[in-house]
Parts: C-alpha cells; sequence; structure tokens
C-alpha cells in the first residue's frame, strides 16, 4: 500500500518554486525520490534553490527560467524542463500572486498582472505540460487555487475570479484529458505560514479576523500541504481527476 504514495522516479515539474509553497513542496517532492525541474523567472533564485535541494534529492534537480504570463516563455520552458528531466509525469502548477485591495481600487494593470499570472498563466503550463502527457497516455496535475475560489472573499476580487477559473479550469481539463490517462486535480489552500503572509499574520487584530473565520482556530503548516500533493500526484489517487482537495482548517465550510 505504501507504494501507492511512491514518489521515487517520478518527473514532476513546479511552477513558482523559488519561495513559499512551490519552494517546500518541490523540497518534499526532492526529499521523497521525485525529479523535479523548478521553474521560475529568476535563474538566479532558481540554482540557489537547487543547489539546496541537490543535497537531499536521490533524483535530478534542473532549473528552468520561465513567465507564466509569457505564453512563448511557457512552451520553451516546459520543453526545457521535459528535455532535461527525460520526461514528465507530475505537474505542481503553482505560480500566483495577489493583489491585496478593495474592487473600487483595483487598475486595469492591478487586474491583468493578477489574471494573466493566476489564471491564464496556469492554463498554458496545463496546457504545455497536457500534450506531452497526454502524447505519453499518463500523467497527473496539481493545479494550486485558493479555498478564495469557493467562497467570497472581502478584498482580492481579481484574485478570487482568477482561482475560482482555475477550479474551473482543472474540471474541464479533467474530462478532457481522462481518456488519455492523465488526471487533473487542484489543491485549495487557505492561510499558510509563507514569507508573503508573514507580515499579514503579524498583524494581531489581522491574525485574529482570520482566525475567527477558521473552524480549526489557526493557520496552516506547510508540511500540511505536501500529504495532499504527493497524493494527488501518486497512483494512490489513479481514480480521483477533476477535484479540488480544501486544505484549509475548515474556512471554507465555515465561509467568509
Amino acid at each position: 500500500m505504501d507504494s501507492y504514495f511512491d514518489m521515487t522516479r517520478r518527473r514532476i515539474l513546479v511552477t513558482g518554486a523559488t519561495r513559499g509553497i512551490g519552494s517546500h513542496l518541490a523540497r518534499r517532492l526532492c526529499e521523497r525520490g521525485a525529479s523535479v525541474a523548478l521553474c521560475g523567472r529568476s535563474i538566479e533564485d532558481l540554482e540557489q534553490q537547487a543547489s539546496l535541494l541537490r543535497g537531499v534529492s536521490a533524483g535530478d534537480v534542473i532549473t528552468v527560467a520561465m513567465d507564466v504570463r509569457d505564453v512563448a516563455s511557457v512552451r520553451a520552458g516546459v520543453a526545457t524542463a521535459i528535455a532535461g528531466l527525460g520526461g514528465l509525469d507530475g505537474l505542481v502548477n503553482n505560480a500566483g500572486v495577489n493583489i491585496r485591495k478593495k474592487a473600487l481600487q483595483f487598475s486595469e494593470e492591478d487586474w491583468d498582472t493578477v489574471v494573466d499570472t493566476d489564471l491564464k498563466g496556469a492554463f498554458f503550463v496545463a496546457q504545455a505540460a497536457g500534450e506531452w502527457m497526454c502524447g505519453q497516455g499518463h500523467g497527473a496535475m496539481v493545479n494550486i487555487a485558493s479555498v478564495g475560489g469557493q467562497v467570497a472573499l472581502r478584498t482580492g476580487t481579481a484574485y478570487a475570479a482568477a482561482k475560482a477559473g482555475v477550479m474551473h479550469m482543472t474540471r474541464s481539463l479533467a474530462c478532457e484529458w481522462a481518456s488519455k490517462g492523465v488526471r487533473v486535480n487542484a489543491l485549495g489552500p487557505w492561510y499558510f505560514k509563507t514569507p508573503l503572509t508573514e507580515p499579514l499574520l503579524a498583524d494581531p487584530a489581522y491574525l485574529a479576523d482570520i482566525l475567527a473565520r477558521t473552524p480549526m482556530g489557526r493557520v496552516g503548516e506547510l508540511d500540511e500541504l505536501v500529504g495532499p500533493v504527493v497524493f494527488l500526484l501518486s497512483d494512490a489517487a489513479s481514480y480521483v481527476t477533476g477535484q479540488t482537495l480544501l486544505v484549509d482548517g475548515g474556512m471554507g465550510v465555515y465561509g467568509f
């Protein structure tokens, strides 16, 4: 049964891999024997991350410069990752950004920055990876969405709209590619401790407001995302596709 969760020899591409959730998931996948392509915009940051991971990985660790907002960059980057890994078995489609403003303060540039990264970028990464996976007849994708794609938030309309789009994109791709042996699922986190959320969570009033809306009464630890991602990438989830797994301390049940 444990072999169902085995990541050994799995070739996995992780976008947004230099910090936060992407960096942590890449490390844990490496520790479980996967070969990982780290993707992001800064090759210097990627190489720094790779130097840390090569010491813990039984598989290969390669770096690929990629801007998910640029379709040509995505296609070239995914092709480079596939060539470097010798194929592709899994995708963690993680690159994303948020601009926390009230709707009346949002500019067109703000909207485009969020939606082009979080939704357009996620689609074209999935498309490029999916072309390879469908051709080989197997593969698993995990799109990083958000609980904010399911329940309304008081700020971040563009982010919520993009993540809701990621959830429905996941369902549509799952239906289209199931017959090709490719599974497509999503993960919906709530607040986790990352460098990006630390300044927010350091505000006692902000933290109290978040915890009041979280039935488990705390924010998540990054390791609590690892099991769900490994499950969705692994053979243990061989009959699971088109789903969004909320990892949110119950916030999606409670609402905001």
